[in-house]
This record gives structure tokens, C-alpha cells and sequence, in this order.
């Protein structure tokens, strides 16, 4: 990298507008690429064979969420580190930690892969293109490296540099995937997609291994830095698994349980737009919570109360600022986007879209709380604030089989909607303390 690029390169870094820019830009595109999944295999395949497609997309959700928010702790210790803090104490950050963690991602991805291909080989998830399902998998999968990617970019002040590399990976797999529209096999369509990024992330992880000025022992390293681990964090690792575990089952829950309790699709196709209109905002708030982090992170280990309080006010203000957008557009255009989405398969109501708006509300506090405490380690507290939110969406389905049978999709949502209504409120109680106590 020129030094003349270099500079520039850092200048946007110190700008949070510009940060906060480029990261809305890698929302839009991710959010395009997600609708735009569902808008070309909902069409590229039967209704059958799409449902089954729900369910390992579901699955390829457990399996990315399985990395038990290490990433998350690998950001908080690097963060501490690179901002000079704990160098010298006998628990501080190791380079041999990435090597380890990646090893641990790795292990990961072929463990997912050999359940799914289990699953398909006794017609556990039943495909009549397994090869498909398989490699868009193992494509779903190297978002676990690139979090990693991203989170230690982001932990060193590249958030830039990683967000930009990211915009090109989703144009050009966007490209690749509405080529299927146009007659490209899926299959070869989603193999350049995994070529495509197999790229992009490994040279955001060799601008990590640069900028940490690491070695490849570092690297392979895996008794030093899985030593160093054990000793000193197994508690967080504990922590932000646990919460891992409860956060995965509380928002990919109602797939499994809507898939055994009816066959019907109308139920799933309404969870999944709610699901995907969740995760869109959850998206948004994240750009934004993670272009004010490098202030926050500052302010918590500075002690700084009074700077901490403006800049989670402003996060929260600008958090339901855009749940609230969110809403209004999804009850002027919600009914008509649906339709499109799932090419008229299922209708959904008005009284479905107004208990969506009110679950966006709740769950943008929600979101604003876990990213902001998680990257300043507080996976402990995190996991007992999750818990009520894991009972209610387990509960939900079943709860609204047994007291409204015939319209038990309507039910589950106003008790899951209610369910993120009380994860809020404890939530925000818990973001009270937070800026009322030194770090």
C-alpha cells in the first residue's frame, strides 16, 4: 500500500461519518444479497424444495453463530491491546491467540458440514440438489472467518479497510447470484460465489497478519496459544458461549418449531420475513454501533461517564430512529414486498405487519445493549439478560398450537413480539447501570 493511500486510507478511519457511510453501503449490500437469495430460489426451486432450502439456511444460521462469540471476545482483548492497555499483565492479549481461534473456525465449518451431510444422506433434510445445498453452505460458512477478519480489522483501526474489501465481495456476489435468473446452473453459480469469497477474506486476513506484525508461528501455535487461552479467559469463553447458544436458539428457534408443529407454508414464510426484516435492522444499528465503538471503548476504559451517557443516548436515538423508518415502510409496503419476496405463495395480514413494526422497536434496544457490552466483554451479564428472551421464543410456538390451533401463526407472533418486548425493557435497565459505572 502507497504511503499517500496509507494516509488516506487512516483519515477516513478517524472519521465516524465517513465510517458510519461505508458501513450503511455494506448493509444495503448485504441486505440486497439476502432478499435476493430468497428472490431467486423461491423461483429457481419447487415450494418444497425451497422450504427444505429455509431450513438449512436456518441451519447455516446455528452453525455461524456457533463460534460462541470468540470474535466477540478476540475484539475486546485485541481492542484493550492495541489501545495499550494490559500489555503487560500476565492475562493480556497473544498474537497465538488467532492462530487458535481460527483453528477453532475451521474445525467448526467441517464439523457443520459433516452434519448436513449426514442430514442429507438420511433424508434428514431432503434435497434433490444436494450439491447445491452443500456448497451454498460451506459459502454461508466463511462468514465465520471473515467475522473474524472483520472483528480484528476493526479491533486495529481498519474498520475501513475491511468494510470496502467487504462492498466489493457483495457486488460480485449479488452479480453471481441473479445470473441464476438468467439461466447460470446454481450450483456453478454459487461455487464462483465461495471462490469469490474465499479471496476477499483471505486478503483482509493477511492485512490482519500485517498490521499485528505476526508471524506464521503464530499462527500454528495452537499449544501456546491454547494455553495461554485456558488459563486466563475460559470464564468469558464460557460466558459468551452460553449467550451464543441461548441467542441462536431464541431467534432460529421458530423455524424447527413452526416446521413440526404444520406443513403448511403460509406459518414459515411469515417467520422468515420477519426474520429477515429483524435481521435488516439488526444490521443497520450494528453499522452504526460499530462506527461509534472506537468512542465508546475509549470513553468505558477512560472512565469517562459523561462521555459514555452521550454516546449511548445518541446510539439509542439513532436505533429507533431507524426501527421506527423501518416500520412505516414495512406498513406501506410490506404487504406488496411479501408478495414479491415469496412470488405470491402465502399473503400476509395488516395485523402481521403492525406486531412485526412493534417487534423491530423492542429489538433495537436489544441490539444497541448486546453489541455495545459485548465488545467490552460483558458476556456474564449478556447471557442473564438472554435467557427470559430464550424462554419466550421457545415457548411461543407450542404455547399458540395448544390455545389457537387454527390460527396459531398470529398467536405466536403477538407472543413473540411480547417476548422482545420484556428482552427490551430488561435490556435497557442493564445499558441504565452500564453508563452509570466506571470501567
Amino acid at each position: 500500500m502507497s504511503e499517500p493511500l496509507g494516509r488516506a486510507i487512516a483519515r477516513m478511519e478517524a472519521s465516524a461519518r465517513i465510517l458510519a457511510l461505508i458501513k450503511l453501503a455494506n448493509v444495503g449490500l448485504t441486505l440486497i444479497w439476502g432478499f435476493a437469495v430468497t428472490y431467486v430460489f423461491v423461483r429457481a426451486l419447487p415450494l418444497r424444495e425451497f422450504q427444505s432450502f429455509l431450513l438449512l439456511v436456518a441451519f447455516g444460521n446455528f452453525t455461524i453463530s456457533a463460534e460462541f462469540g470468540l470474535t466477540s471476545i478476540i475484539y475486546a482483548r485485541l481492542r484493550r491491546h492495541w489501545l495499550g492497555m494490559g500489555k503487560d499483565e500476565a492475562g493480556g492479549f497473544r498474537l497465538e491467540e488467532m492462530g487458535v481461534l481460527f483453528l477453532f473456525l475451521g474445525l467448526l465449518i467441517v464439523g457443520g458440514f459433516a452434519i448436513l451431510l449426514a442430514a442429507l444422506a438420511l433424508g434428514g433434510l431432503h434435497s434433490g440438489m444436494p450439491l447445491l445445498f452443500l456448497l451454498f453452505f460451506l459459502s454461508a460458512c466463511l462468514n465465520l472467518p471473515a467475522l473474524l477478519a472483520k472483528r480484528a480489522l476493526a479491533a486495529v483501526d481498519g474498520n475501513f479497510l475491511w468494510e470496502a474489501l467487504d462492498c466489493l465481495r457483495r457486488v460480485m456476489t449479488i452479480a453471481l447470484l441473479l445470473f441464476i435468473l438468467q439461466g447460470l446452473d446454481p450450483r456453478l453459480s454459487v461455487a464462483l460465489q465461495l471462490c469469490v469469497s474465499i479471496a476477499v477474506i483471505g486478503y483482509a486476513i493477511a492485512l490482519v497478519h500485517r498490521r499485528l506484525d505476526m508471524k506464521m508461528h503464530h499462527w500454528l501455535s495452537f499449544r501456546v496459544g491454547g494455553g495461554h487461552v485456558r488459563a486466563h479467559y475460559l470464564r468469558d469463553i464460557g460466558a459468551s458461549a452460553a449467550f451464543t447458544i441461548s441467542e441462536i436458539l431464541a431467534y432460529n428457534a421458530p423455524y424447527f418449531t413452526i416446521a413440526a408443529a404444520t406443513h403448511d407454508a403460509r406459518p414459515m414464510l411469515i417467520f422468515d420475513f420477519f426474520f429477515k426484516m429483524s435481521r435488516s435492522l439488526s444490521m443497520l444499528v450494528r453499522a452504526m454501533v460499530e462506527a461509534a465503538l472506537p468512542r465508546i471503548t475509549r470513553a468505558f476504559h477512560a472512565g469517562d461517564r459523561a462521555r459514555l451517557r452521550q454516546l449511548m443516548a445518541r446510539a439509542l436515538g439513532v436505533a429507533l430512529v431507524f426501527a421506527l423508518g423501518a416500520s412505516a415502510a414495512l406498513l406501506l409496503l410490506g404487504e406488496w414486498l411479501f408478495d414479491k419476496l415469496f412470488d405470491g405463495r402465502a399473503a400476509i395480514d395488516r395485523i402481521d405487519l403492525l406486531l412485526i413494526d412493534g417487534a423491530l422497536l423492542a429489538l433495537a434496544v436489544i441490539c444497541v445493549s448486546v453489541y455495545v457490552q459485548g465488545a467490552l466483554g460483558r458476556f456474564t451479564l449478556l447471557l442473564g439478560r438472554s435467557l427470559p428472551f430464550l424462554a419466550g421464543s421457545l415457548l411461543s410456538v407450542p404455547l399458540a398450537h395448544i390455545f389457537a390451533p387454527d390460527r396459531f401463526d398470529l398467536l405466536f407472533l403477538i407472543l413473540y413480539t411480547l417476548t422482545l418486548f420484556v428482552a427490551a425493557i430488561i435490556h435497557g435497565l442493564s445499558l441504565r447501570r452500564l453508563v452509570g459505572r466506571r470501567a
